[in-house]
């Protein structure tokens, strides 16, 4: 049904904004078939993409078809609130009806907007942003525990080795003693991965790395996913605690497994006497983790929406979407991710890694 929904709702944008395309163009019929065709192609990709074609491809082609077809749904998006923007301009009498037909300065104005737009959003994924986070704790500390946290790398066809190796860079030069991560490490597959021998990359990282599962590596086949995780020195875990030194780190399994244990089975295996950190990639039920007496959660996969306007979605659909949070003696943290899924656009949203310092009160 969800996915039904997921190709339904593109398709129909692809009509609407495909008639508004071939209405403002002041081109012959043969130019403005070619554009439409270019658009089609981009949505046959997007089906592509989903299909398992691309694991038979050159790696290099699958990227290219992988950026090609995930970005047009961004791209789409905005074309479809342009055209909705000026069809009410229209019917409120502010925007003329000749301006949506057969119109060069309409058509060029569109698409200066469209192309700065998403030059800001490629530039502004890049910015990774450095979010400090200051933490305290009654509990017995033998010195202050300096931690980066990151989720969502969703490292794939179009996170590849040359930007992971960027990531790296920056995690290293914090000299962290503990990287945790948030789940999604993995895209839709991790061939990719594999081809590109991203696990030496992780290797290089130089503190131990926890980590939580999240529901793309279920997507990209939860099995081939641990063995990544063991051949990278990522320490999974799957409903399970450790603890390290001053800290107890539980690891709880996505979502997506609907006979994952529940926070309170999992608190009860930490040692308490230790500052707890909870990994739970997808922030549902909150207040679960407050009354297992759990000191910080931290999570990821909403993205915070990738793009403006949904991230007004995903602030109804979570209790926090972004940001940190808390509730009675629980901290929260809801990261946006250092990755992105789809096109590589931030638009009213932001990529970023938790820079978290943990000390006595």
């Amino acid at each position: 049904m969800w996915m039904i929904i997921f190709f339904a709702l593109p398709l129909l944008g692809v009509g609407y904004a495909a008639w508004h395309v071939w209405q403002i163009l002041p081109w012959s019929p043969l130019w403005k078939c070619g554009v439409l065709a270019v658009g089609l192609l981009a949505f046959a990709c997007i089906i592509l993409n989903f299909s398992g074609t691309l694991e038979r491809l050159p790696l290099n082609v699958a990227s290219m078809l992988y950026d090609f077809g995930n970005s047009f749904l961004m791209i789409l998006l905005y074309l479809v609130m342009l055209f909705l923007l000026l069809d009410f301009g229209r019917l409120v009498h502010l925007v003329p009806k000749d301006w949506l037909t057969h119109n060069g300065t309409a058509s060029l104005a569109i698409l200066a907007f469209m192309v700065v737009v998403f030059a800001y959003g490629n530039i502004h994924y890049h910015n990774k942003i450095r979010q400090p986070l200051e933490l305290t704790t009654a509990k017995t500390l033998s010195k202050p525990v300096r931690m980066v946290m990151m989720s969502d790398l969703h490292l794939g066809y179009h996170n590849r080795l040359a930007e992971f190796r960027k990531w790296v860079d920056l995690i290293n030069a914090e000299q962290p003693d503990l990287i945790l991560i948030g789940g999604d490490i993995i895209d839709i597959s991790v061939r990719p991965l594999i081809e590109e021998n991203m696990a030496a990359e992780f290797r290089r990282l130089k503190a131990p790395v926890y980590a939580c599962l999240g529901n793309h590596e279920y997507y990209s086949g939860e099995p081939r996913a641990q063995q990544f995780y063991h051949e990278a020195g990522i320490h999974l875990l799957r409903d399970t605690c450790v603890t390290v030194g001053d800290v107890s780190i539980i690891g709880r399994d996505d979502r997506t497994n609907p006979h994952r244990k529940s926070v309170a089975e999992l608190s009860r295996m930490a040692d308490h006497t230790k500052y707890t950190i909870l990994l739970d990639h997808q922030p549902y039920h909150l207040d679960r983790t407050q009354h297992a007496g759990i000191d910080f959660q931290f999570s990821g996969h909403t993205h915070y929406g990738q793009v403006w306007p949904i991230s007004w979605i995903t602030d109804r659909v979570y209790e926090c979407a972004f940001g940190p949070y808390q509730r009675g003696n629980t901290r929260y943290y809801v990261s946006s991710g250092i990755g992105i899924w789809g096109g590589k656009f931030r638009i009213g949203t932001r990529s970023e890694y938790v820079v978290a310092t943990l000390s006595n009160e």
